[in-house]
């Protein structure tokens, strides 16, 4: 074997391999298994094999992959091990870039440090947020159904939250569980005053609905029409009950009113009929006085009297009809009087039998009023009274 070198070593005849240094040679191992440049080949390599390393690291430590604090012990071992490492190469080289490459390390781990706390930091402002939210709603939400919802939503994004120490996350927790508890229990607190107002409601409700159906069968049309509309009223004032129980109320209620109205329109769609017909009848009564022949006053007045009569006996007409038909029979009845008092002109008051009859007549009328006026009755006295006037009214200068 004969005497091999480099730039950073050498290997001598007997196969000791040295490594160039700033302060001299180092021996670093003996190659006896073949030729001089093999061995020296094989020492280079493992150099080469530590410089590959040490590129890796700083390569991982350059791209974040690498963890620093990872990097810095592996950089620091590798340096450590640089004065007996044996290896032929550029170790002065190499020593300076595991320097750098340690260097570089604890400026990334101050920086990873530096990003750590800040990301503890925003975890716990994000949960601080959560915990303030949580207990804004605990002290005056009333959207009781959101509310509730939001708060199960704040418990899922909680637990995605990560990177606090554990004793500042329970203290945050506990604030976010009490203004929970606190939320649960003024909203158990409402429901439980909105039950009792509700079966308060449900009870006055109750009394509205039976006396509508007290007042369903009334024949009383106009004061039962108001007493039920003023039901209505105080139905609009009153509270609500569960909408169960309020829409169940509110079916009964308004069958109690729709029975009294329908049974109310079905009477005075009667009435009308009949008022219809009675004023037909008067109409054709009122034709027949309008017609009589005055050329025999007595006679005239004894028709006149026949259809009054007749015209007393029916009823009611309708209200835009009754002016016109009474305009009509008064002008009828003028016309008799006139043709009454014409003949008592012309004749002697004593010696007139009719005006005497009609005096009789009178007479007999007054005396009904009065009777009337004795018993009290109000509709006979109003048509004594009527029948009074009426009598007086044929009898000249009376």
């Amino acid at each position: 074997m004969h005497d091999m070198s480099s730039d950073w070593g050498r290997i001598d005849e007997a196969g000791t391999v040295y490594l160039t240094t700033a302060d001299g040679e180092r021996v670093v191992g003996s190659w006896q298994a073949g030729d001089a440049e093999a061995g020296l080949a094989y020492y280079i390599r493992r150099f080469e094999d530590l410089q590959t390393e040490v590129d890796l690291l700083a390569t991982r430590l350059e791209s974040g992959a690498g963890d620093a604090k990872q990097t810095k012990s592996q950089a620091m071992t590798l340096h450590a091990s640089l004065p007996t490492a044996a290896v032929v190469g550029d170790l002065a080289s190499l020593d300076a870039r595991l320097v750098s490459l340690i260097s570089a390390a604890d400026a990334r781990m101050g920086e990873q440090a530096e990003a750590r706390e800040a990301a503890r930091a925003e975890a716990i402002a994000q949960k601080e947020r959560l915990a303030v939210e949580a207990e804004t709603i605990a002290e005056s939400s009333t959207q009781w159904k959101a509310a509730g919802d939001r708060l199960r939503t704040i418990v899922e994004e909680w637990k995605l939250i990560k990177g606090i120490d554990r004793k500042t996350d329970d203290a945050l927790w506990k604030r976010f569980a009490a203004a929970r508890d606190a939320f649960g229990k003024r909203r158990g607190s409402h429901f439980a005053s909105l039950d009792t107002e509700r079966e308060a409601a449900k009870a006055a409700k109750e009394k509205l609905v039976a006396r509508a159906e007290e007042l369903a069968g009334s024949t009383d049309w106009r004061e039962t029409a108001q007493g039920l509309k003023d039901l209505m009223t105080e139905w609009k004032a009153a509270p609500r009950a569960n909408r169960a129980t309020e829409d169940a109320l509110w079916k009964r209620f308004r069958a109690a009113q729709d029975a009294f109205f329908e049974r109310r329109s079905g009477v005075f769609a009667e009435r009308d009929a009949e008022q219809a017909q009675n004023l037909k009848h008067k109409e054709a009564i009122i034709a027949e006085a309008a017609a009589i022949d005055i050329s025999n006053p007595r006679q005239a007045q004894v028709q006149l009297r026949d259809l009054q009569e007749r015209l007393e006996s029916y009823g009611h007409v309708p209200r835009d009809a009754m002016q016109r038909i009474e305009s009509q029979m008064r002008a009828a009845e003028q016309r008799v009087r006139d043709a009454v008092e014409a003949d008592w002109k012309r004749g002697s008051t004593e010696s007139n039998p009719f005006l005497a009859q009609l005096k009789e007549r009178l007479a007999e009328a007054e005396a009904k009023l009065a009777r009337a006026r004795a018993a009290g009755d109000a509709s006979r006295i109003a048509k004594a009274e009527a029948e009074v006037a009426q009598r007086r009214s044929l009898i000249p200068n009376s």
